[in-house]
């Protein structure tokens, strides 16, 4: 009998200040020949374990000359079209709060269930 291993996927990515950040990822979504992924940071120590707002990261992926490259959803209506579809296939696993209505971010907040 096999052994599979299982584990998280992560990813590393390079912010516009030069500095690396992990995330994990969460899922992935193709809607209508584009992809998506939900992000969530992954903590450099236990510090920053704690003080984890539990942020959701949502990008595209973008094909530019060949290459893949992931890029924020600048549009808000399709940022927040793919953020119900993730949140809805996420909740099992995560648990949502509600951000407030007055708050000016892109971001959707998640807890580890796990």
């Amino acid at each position: 009998m096999d052994e599979k291993e299982y584990g998280t996927d992560v990813l590393t990515l390079v912010d516009e200040d030069g500095v690396e950040h992990e995330f994990e990822i969460a899922d992935t979504l193709d809607v209508d020949g584009q992809q998506y992924l939900a992000l969530i940071p992954v903590p450099a120590n236990a510090n920053e374990l704690l003080d984890d707002s539990g942020e959701l990261v949502i990008l595209k992926v973008v094909e530019e000359n060949g290459e893949e490259f992931l890029e924020a959803i600048e549009d808000e209506e399709e940022f927040d079209r793919m953020a119900d579809v993730f949140m809805e296939r996420l909740e099992d696993t995560y648990d949502f709060e509600d951000e407030d209505e007055d708050a000016d971010t892109d971001d959707d907040e998640v807890s580890d269930d796990e």
